[in-house]
């Protein structure tokens, strides 16, 4: 039996002036949540040599992928006594800049004038980009959040068209086009960038990764499909199609004019630099410098995707 007098003194609740409000289940019953778990962080057990060696491998590897760039500028750089010297010097000894000026002034004195063939290039090069980015994407969100009977057979049949060569699906574009009078058009360049079955698989793979229950919810909200296509999705997978922009671009901005396209002020620079350079073998060092030129559009590109290009190898890869 206890005393009667043997009182303990309740202890007094500490106040608080924020008070965690116990949440409970559907039933009224204390929810017991499971407890944070706290992450730590190990530094990788490799030692100083592993870090050096590690290094040096990366050192040489960055060097050897930019030697094609180092020996084009060192070319565009060199003198016609350099230019035909066994075996070539890999870094200019007397650089020069007259290959520059030379290319300019034939630039200058073309019979169509130059702004004319950068202006055509810059035109399709983003024309077929925007073509071929939309549709891409479009046909990506079709396969990858739309439900219907063969959509495993239609992306079997993407799948299988990345099997065929350029010529032989070129084949199939020229018979197409040859009888729609596509002479002198700048459509008949722009249509088949729409159909890019390489495109279209890195995005709707990129796509499988985004949730679908966001785009359920977005419907039970109200929204359509081009509210959930361009103000959800789109933004969602931006890496995916940045990365189909990069390609694209890498693609188009040296592109050709086929077999379509007569008129010479229709074509790009690319046709323009390789009348001046293909006339005389001593001009080879003026095609190295319009190689230089060309190369700026790409680098610039690459250097504002190449982050979301990185996100994309690591995400759109095979799932099945």
């Amino acid at each position: 039996m206890t005393d009667s007098n043997d009182v303990r003194p309740e202890k007094k609740k500490k106040f608080s002036l924020f008070k965690k409000k116990e949440q409970l289940d559907e039933f009224g019953n204390p929810l017991v949540l499971p407890k944070k778990r706290k992450f730590s962080y190990h530094r990788l057990n490799r030692s100083l040599g592993g870090d050096i060696a590690l290094t040096i491998v990366l050192f040489v590897g960055g060097v050897f992928m930019l030697f094609p760039l180092i020996y084009s500028i060192s070319n565009s750089l060199k003198p016609l006594s350099e230019q035909w010297i066994f075996p070539p010097n890999l870094i200019v000894k007397n650089p020069t800049f007259e290959w520059y000026i030379s290319l300019f002034n034939y630039m200058g004195n073309s019979m169509v004038p130059m702004s004319r063939y950068l202006f055509n290039s810059i035109y399709l090069c983003f024309m077929c980009t925007l073509v071929c980015t939309l549709s891409c994407s479009m046909a990506a969100y079709a396969i990858s959040k739309r439900h219907f009977k063969g959509q495993e057979t239609v992306f079997k049949m993407v799948e299988l068209s990345m099997m065929f060569t350029a010529p032989a699906t070129g084949i199939v574009s020229y018979v197409i086009l040859a009888n729609m009078n596509p002479v002198d058009h700048y459509w008949t360049l722009i249509v088949p960038c729409a159909c890019n079955s390489m495109y279209m698989y890195i995005v709707k793979n990129y796509m499988d990764t985004f949730p679908s229950s966001v785009l359920e919810a977005a419907r039970i909200d109200g929204a359509g499909e081009f509210r959930i296509f361009w103000g959800i999705l789109m933004p969602g997978v931006k890496p995916a199609w940045m990365t189909v922009i990069l390609f694209a671009v890498q693609g188009y901005w040296n592109m050709g004019t086929g077999s379509f396209i007569f008129k010479e002020e229709m074509k790009g620079i690319s046709s323009g630099i390789s009348a001046i350079t293909s006339i005389s073998i001593n001009r080879t060092g003026i095609g190295g410098a319009a190689s230089i030129l060309l190369m700026i559009v790409p680098l610039v590109t690459f250097v504002i995707t190449q982050s979301n290009v990185l996100d994309t190898c690591a995400t759109a890869g095979m799932k099945d």
